[in-house]
């Protein structure tokens, strides 16, 4: 699961003059910000009417994904960029308002598999109707309501034109915060699945994806896992996988391409390559120690080996003394080169085959 900072889409739905969502956004937004800033999460405040949504006015079902209007592909965009939402809303008759609903009608895949918070405010109710109304549409659209919300009693919140809420309430919102934040991290593998060309990997619902400086965490945790192996069968800790920090892996997953196999949110196993010349050079074949034996190394392999078009042969290195990965190198046709890269290291290359 990447540790990359949360993107949380602060919406306010009224759009009445002189509403008072827009008082209410303000300082749900001023008492989240100290606790998202320490959760690892950045608010983004909106309004509806900022959007400029007509009724909805596409010809395709929303679920097709085809825009036709600025507007929204706009709105899409912005959904499709956040991680959750924290909803700011009154209570129209018993519901939430049309604005709210429409807002939620132009879109489909983009709300998928994102935590919905709810702030709403009211009089007798203090907004928990409309509330109730908008899970019923938000579950339809795969967003995943919280269980904690904020009501508001306007009678009970506000001085004049001035929204003061209790210390109780402050509390409650931060507590959401909190709720949101953790689910919107545990729901990241089911958002990266629905995203486009994840590729199916060799262990039943694990799947493929480039890495990118965000998973720097995850990449720290599987070098330690699986070098500490090698560092043992050739008696050194000089290895770089095993010395180098986040930061490190960081400038290298930026420079490299890496691609990393998921499942379930954990990072199970990776390969990096990279062009020189006219060799791909392939690196950092990583599998998880309790995954060994089922294949994933030669999967992980020849997904790499599919960069090589174009290229005179193919490049990697492993210990002199890792003679495992050797006979597995060796089994998909590689050959020893002459000397070492480094010391305690052997070079290993093959031809690539050239399509007729």
């Amino acid at each position: 699961m990447t540790t990359k900072r949360l993107r949380i889409l602060v919406l306010v739905c009224s759009t009445r003059p002189n509403a008072l969502g827009p008082a209410v956004g303000q300082w749900l937004t001023d008492t989240l910000a100290p606790g998202a800033e320490l959760l690892g999460a950045d608010l983004v405040p909106l309004t509806i009417g900022d959007l400029g949504l007509p009724f909805l006015d596409e010809e395709e079902h929303p679920s097709s994904g085809v825009r036709q209007h600025e507007h929204t592909r706009r709105w899409s965009r912005i959904v499709d960029e956040a991680d959750g939402f924290v909803f700011v809303t009154p209570e129209y008759n018993y519901g939430m308002p049309a604005t709210l609903k429409n807002a939620l009608d132009y879109l489909s895949p983009e709300w998928a598999w994102k935590p919905a918070g709810f702030v709403s405010y009211g009089h007798t109710s203090a907004g928990t109707r409309a509330v109730q109304h908008a899970k019923q549409v938000v579950t339809t659209l795969r967003l995943v309501p919280l269980g904690a919300t904020v009501a508001l009693r306007i009678a009970d919140v506000t001085q004049g034109s001035h929204v003061a809420p209790e210390a109780r309430q402050a509390e409650a919102a931060e507590g959401m915060l909190a709720e949101l934040v953790r689910l919107a991290r545990a729901l990241t593998p089911m958002r990266e699945r629905e995203r486009a060309a994840p590729v199916a990997g060799p262990l039943p619902g694990s799947y493929a994806r480039r890495l990118g400086p965000d998973d720097a965490a995850e990449v720290t945790v599987l070098q330690r896992c699986c070098w500490m192996e090698e560092a043992i069968v050739n008696d050194t800790l000089a290895i770089p996988a095993l010395h180098e920090s986040p930061a490190d892996i960081r400038a290298w997953l930026a420079d490299w391409h890496t691609t990393g196999l998921w499942r379930d949110g954990r990072l199970l196993g990776m390969v990096r390559t990279r062009r020189t010349g006219t060799d791909l050079h392939v690196g950092r074949l990583a599998v998880a120690p309790d995954l060994r034996g089922q294949g994933v190394g030669r999967w992980l392999l020849r997904l790499a080996e599919s960069a090589g078009e174009g290229c005179g042969r193919i490049v990697l290195s492993t210990g002199a003394a890792s003679h495992r990965n050797i006979a597995l190198y060796q089994r998909q046709g590689y050959a020893l080169l002459p000397g070492a890269q480094e010391a305690g290291a052997v070079d290993l290359a093959k031809a690539v085959a050239v399509a007729v």
